[in-house]
């Protein structure tokens, strides 16, 4: 049984994050899954620190990006808002090109907050950053 409230059209979610930061450093959903969703950004001077690697907070913002449109896609939008309340990261591997890919699971679905564990792969399939992001979920 799917954790999503609808069945989403990846367009119009990728749409609505255009003119935040998730368009900024061209972070896109790339996939919906039945208990997760993926997401990918690409590694370029935008997201890199001064040594040309990926920089750690852009792993940051990938991982609540994901998380945050994940809680936001389990909740019921009329009603309810999901917010960013508490990230953590380990970044393990370094990334100087290509794309990262984050896979975004559900750790808990509750009625007032969801953890998430995202994490953040290179192209060789490397494990590059491991996040815990807790949602509050407030009422509109």
């Amino acid at each position: 049984m799917s954790i999503w409230f609808n069945d989403y059209d990846l367009d119009p979610v990728n749409k609505r994050g255009l003119s935040s930061m998730t368009g900024l450093l061209d972070i896109q959903v790339t996939e919906l899954k039945e208990n997760s969703l993926v997401g990918t950004m690409p590694v370029t001077d935008k997201t890199k620190q001064p040594f040309g690697l990926l920089h750690g907070g852009a792993s940051c913002v990938l991982a609540e990006s994901l998380g945050s449109i994940a809680s936001n896609l389990v909740v019921d939008p009329k009603k309810f808002a999901a917010v960013g309340q508490s990230i953590n990261a380990s970044h393990i591997k370094s990334a100087k090109s290509g794309l990262v890919t984050g896979i975004c699971e559900a750790i808990h679905i509750g009625k007032k907050s969801h953890v998430w564990e995202i994490k953040i792969f290179n192209e060789e399939k490397q494990l590059v950053c491991v996040s815990r992001l807790t949602m509050a979920i407030i009422t509109k």
